[in-house]
Order: C-alpha cells, then structure tokens, then sequence
C-alpha cells in the first residue's frame, strides 16, 4: 500500500502522466540543435517527483475536467520547472542536482542558459494551444514572477538587512509562483468558478511557501540520504536562508559579526557551521521556522474548503500535512 500521499496522487494520475512524458519528450525534440534533447533528457531523467504537474492534473480533475488540455498544462508547468532549475545550476554555479552532476558541468554555461530558453518558448507553445487566454495569462504572470524572484534573490541572498517580508518575496518567486500556477491553471481548464479558481491558487501559493520554509530546516536538520543534500550546504553557500533571518533578528553585536563574517564576506572557518546551528538554538529561530512551516501548510489545508469534497482534495490535504511533516 502507497502511504505517501504525492505516491497515491502518482498512482492516480499514471496514464495521464505516462501522456504527459510522451508530450514532454516529443516537445523538447529539435530538428537543428540535438544538444537541447541531450541536455533536457539529462535533467528529466535525473527523475523527481514531478509535483507540480500532478497539481495541475489534480487540481483539473478536482474540479470535474475530462479532456486533454491538462496534460498539455501540466507538460507545460514541467517545462517551465526545468527551465529555472538548468537557469539556477548557472547562476548557483551548482555542480550536481538529484545526485547527478548538472548539465552546466556536463556541457557548459551557455548550454545550460539556452536549452532553458528553448524550454520556456516550448512551454508558451503548449499553453497557446489550450486556446485559454485567461491560462497564458496565468502561467505568462508566473514565469515572470519567477524570474523577478530570482533577481531579488541576487541582491537578498547575503544582505543582513534581509527581512523575512523580502525572504517571503523571493519564495512566492522562485517556489510559489509555480505551485499556485500549477493548481490555478488546473481549476480554470476545467471551467472552475472563480471562487473555486482562487482557492487552488491559494493553494499553491501556501504549499509552495511550507514547501521552500521546509527545505530551509532540513539544510540543517535533515537526512542527506534522503534529501541529496549535505547538512548545511545552504550555510556554505552563503544563503539567508528563514532560520538565519530569525536569528540575525535577535543577534547582539558579536553574533551579528559573526553573520556578517560568514555570510556577508564568506569568510568560513572550521567549526562556523556548528557555531550558526547553536546560535540559531539559542534564539529559537529553527523552532520559530518551523511553526512558520506549519502555518503555511495548515492556510493550504483550509483553502481545500472551498473546494468540492472529492478523494483527489483529501490527498491534496494529506500533501499539504506530509511537507511539513519532514520537519516534525
């Protein structure tokens, strides 16, 4: 029996996602550049869970959607997925993703920036042929949004002065825009009313924050078997993560010297990362990030009420307990 819910939305969803990964391969095929099939089919069969195209198909048939156009949708959200990760891997100067090296050092920058390009222009392809304006404007304003995100990122991402309002920012960009989109988009193909619209967009939006608050906890707290990440790569990587902002909050001067060393001039010594989990436990900021976690996925939870009863909401009630529940 599958216990986790994002598995049992699998099991549901398989032919459609078996359409959905036919579509995805035909789409990123190229007559002229076979470079963007190599590079794209490193990534995509890296694997993953492919979350935020079941949301699309859940939120579709949640809503009583019987065609096809949200599998086009959900492709689409996939592409648009990969795109800003083969764009972060250059940006983080990442060397592997999923426990494989990443296509920027497989091939190179230039690969890797314009592969995701072509993903973008695919992905636009596949939206224009829903024929819903309303759908282009919603996945048009979240790549956007992303993009924005990624920016604000550059300046935040090392700036003490960085507020848990401008953490929140750079979240709804470069993790919550998508997932709201995914869900939103998934309820206007189906003809959804507005009212039910928005909730799956609300949805989204507060899974996709528990989601990212989440990730940032296990940086310091989680298995690196299960997450494919080391304890503290975020720290290492000099990223103001919520766990630091809530603790540069509360710091006094020496621990305020001691942020700026390692995170503002990425002067690291032996020793530092244990010194920052300490600190953090002093002021309470992995618990406070925590009850904000849980916060953001119970919003998630109670946007479902406004949604029909139906098994498909149950699960994605059961998603929104299990992202946090990683953290517990």
């Amino acid at each position: 029996m599958l216990s986790k819910p994002h598995d049992r939305l699998a099991a549901r969803f398989e032919a459609k996602m078996t359409a959905v990964d036919m579509l995805i391969r035909t789409r990123m095929e190229s007559r002229h550049a076979p470079r963007i099939p190599q590079v794209t089919a490193h990534l995509v069969g890296a694997g993953g869970k492919r979350l935020r195209p079941m949301l699309t198909l859940a939120a579709a048939d949640l809503c009583g959607y019987s065609g096809d156009n949200d599998e086009k949708l959900a492709a689409t959200v996939e592409f648009i997925h990969t795109a800003t990760l083969l764009h972060d891997d250059v940006v983080d100067e990442s060397s592997q993703r999923r426990g494989r090296a990443t296509a920027n050092l497989l091939w190179d920058n230039k690969s890797s920036i314009l592969v995701g390009d072509y993903l973008f222009a695919r992905s636009f392809q596949l939206m224009v042929e829903t024929g819903s304006l309303r759908v282009l404007d919603i996945l048009a304003n979240a790549s956007a949004t992303i993009a924005e995100g990624e920016v604000l990122q550059l300046t935040a991402a090392r700036d003490l002065a960085t507020t848990e309002e401008i953490y929140l920012q750079v979240v709804r960009g470069k993790t919550a825009a998508l997932f709201s989109a995914a869900t939103e988009v998934g309820g206007v193909i189906a003809g959804a009313p507005d009212t039910q619209a928005r909730a799956l967009y609300e949805y989204g939006d507060a899974l996709g924050i528990a989601f990212q608050i989440a990730d940032d906890l296990l940086d310091f707290q989680g298995d690196s078997d299960a997450t494919g990440k080391n304890i503290g790569d975020d720290f290492r990587e000099r990223k103001l993560t919520l766990p630091i902002i809530k603790a540069v909050a509360q710091a006094d001067a020496t621990e305020r010297e001691f942020w700026r060393r390692t995170i503002e001039k990425g002067d690291q010594q032996d020793g530092d990362l244990e010194h920052a989990m300490a600190v953090m436990e002093r002021h309470g900021a992995l618990n406070a990030a925590r009850a904000d976690a849980f916060d953001w996925a119970n919003r998630a939870t109670d946007s479902l009420e406004h949604l029909p009863r139906h098994p498909v909401r149950d699960l994605l009630s059961e998603l929104a307990d299990y992202v946090v529940s990683r953290i517990a």
